[in-house]
């Protein structure tokens, strides 16, 4: 199995892709509370602001499974990168994905209905 100390890069289109073939992949979306309500996904995702890590760091083991794949968004690419890292390097994760371009790629490349901020 590929080891790798970063999250490997996604693009819009293929995670939209393997979404809609049913795989069971955890989105994960670190933006912040505003954010999220101006330009959402219409698949679930875990909400966890990075601003707000200690409300949720302690509890990450029951949130995410190490059994599926991760793809970490926001809305260019940088904090979800952050947070993929962090998910590798010091939470053991293996399978994470960074969703490059974050929410805006998704508005350019996948649902121009999901607006652009």
């Amino acid at each position: 199995m590929e080891s790798s100390e970063t999250p490997k890069t996604m693009r819009a289109r293929e995670l939209q892709l393997r979404l809609e073939q049913g795989e069971a992949i955890q989105l994960v979306d670190v933006r912040e509370d505003a954010e999220l309500e101006l330009a959402r996904l219409v698949h679930p995702v875990l909400h966890l602001p990075l601003s707000r890590s200690a409300e949720w760091v302690d509890r990450l083991g029951e949130l995410l499974s190490h059994d599926r794949p991760i793809v970490v968004l926001c809305h260019a690419g940088v904090r979800s990168w952050q947070l993929g890292c962090w998910l590798i390097q010091a939470q053991g994760y293996g399978a994470v994905w960074n969703l490059q371009g974050g929410i805006d790629s998704w508005s350019l490349e996948v649902d121009s209905s999901v607006p652009r901020y």
